[in-house]
């Protein structure tokens, strides 16, 4: 029995024509990733692993590795880990920035990984074309029309648009309105994944019937019971509500700091004197740009660390996009997806009626 047939609805007798409708507009995308509903987990460094990972695509969706900071052996294992949980597909995301991303790409080809996620920037030279060597599908990153344009030329199989209500690095527009600007340009070339604060099957829905191929979904997976995040950092998540989730403040020009959205605690002033620290050996010529920007995103991968592993709620980054505040309960993953699409083919019906 599908995810979609299996999922519990209000009304049964009314339902069966939005899970038709349902069905349809997600074919795309199911088909592109190789799952049965056409959600593509968020990776998120720490929470998205093995577990996470696998439960997703067990569970119908499709599930993404967080690489972010990674070593190429740690990634071997990791995937190796994940193909023991599931014989379901799933994906894994590669930061553009990663000192070693070629060799992160081989490891991804050495495990005849099916889709690759890139994140962080513009592709470096060859990487796009490194990664379709292998036979894989590639989904990149997009916060504005011109590049999505410019990916699709290049090659890229799918694209994500992200807004900044998401959870983690964040772009300066919101979801609505990439979803209005860029969908009508390019959901035809390439299938597009929609994410940014989407906490809710209608929403699902709605970018659907607008031409999305799918969704990404982070915030909502961290609180299922497979997510091996602390204790601690679901309660956070099930405390907070929209305005709780933050974004970060950059303090001086020349750093290219891209803003991360967190529920507000003391890390805020850390991260401050952390971007303090490292213009002060800018000053000094003791470190280049490229340098500083990697800094910049190991303090994030440790902040992300005390409070995801070590249960550092206060002093550690607890990323969350602003659809924190529709996470009420920890419950397994399979009942977070049933319950989204039982709200979007309830939407569709309703639509249609």
């Amino acid at each position: 029995m599908s995810v979609l047939q299996a999922t519990p609805s209000p009304d049964p007798s009314r339902t069966a024509g939005g899970e038709q409708r349902l069905a349809r507009r997600m074919a795309r995308g199911a088909e592109f990733l190789g799952s049965q509903v056409a959600i593509l987990g968020g990776a998120m460094s720490w929470v998205s692993e093995r577990h996470l990972v696998s439960a997703i695509s067990n569970a119908g969706g499709f599930g993404v590795i967080a690489c972010g900071a990674m070593t190429p052996a740690l990634l071997d294992t990791e995937i190796a880990a994940t193909k023991a949980l599931t014989d379901r597909p799933f994906g894994v995301n590669l930061i553009t920035m990663h000192p070693d991303l070629f060799e992160l790409i081989a490891v991804c080809a050495k495990h005849k990984v099916g889709h690759v996620v890139l994140a962080g920037g513009l592709p470096p030279k060859g990487s796009i074309e490194a990664i379709k060597e292998t036979g894989a599908k590639l989904i990149a990153f997009s916060p504005a029309l011109a590049l999505a344009k410019k990916l699709i030329r290049s090659g890229v199989d799918a694209l994500v648009i992200e807004g900044m209500e998401a959870g983690g690095h964040i772009g300066p527009v919101s979801t609505s309105v990439l979803a209005q600007e860029m969908l009508p340009e390019i959901a035809e070339q390439v299938p597009v994944f929609v994410a940014g604060g989407i906490g809710r099957g209608e929403a699902i829905a709605g970018y659907l019937d607008m031409g999305a191929a799918g969704v990404q979904l982070g915030t909502l997976f961290v609180c299922a019971t497979e997510s091996i995040a602390h204790a601690n950092f679901k309660k956070a998540f099930i405390r907070a509500s929209a305005r709780d989730a933050i974004a970060s403040v950059q303090i001086d020009a020349r750093l290219p700091v891209i803003p991360v959205r967190a529920l507000k605690n003391a890390s805020s002033e850390l991260f401050t004197a952390k971007q303090r620290e490292v213009a002060g050996h800018l000053d000094g010529g003791r470190v280049e740009m490229a340098e500083a920007q990697l800094q910049i995103e190991h303090y994030w991968a440790g902040a992300l660390r005390r409070a995801v592993i070590d249960g550092d709620v206060e002093h550690g980054s607890v990323m969350a996009g602003q659809s924190v505040g529709m996470v009420k309960r920890e419950e397994p993953v399979a009942d977070i997806i049933a319950g989204l699409m039982a709200q979007a083919a309830a939407a569709l019906e309703a639509r249609a009626a």
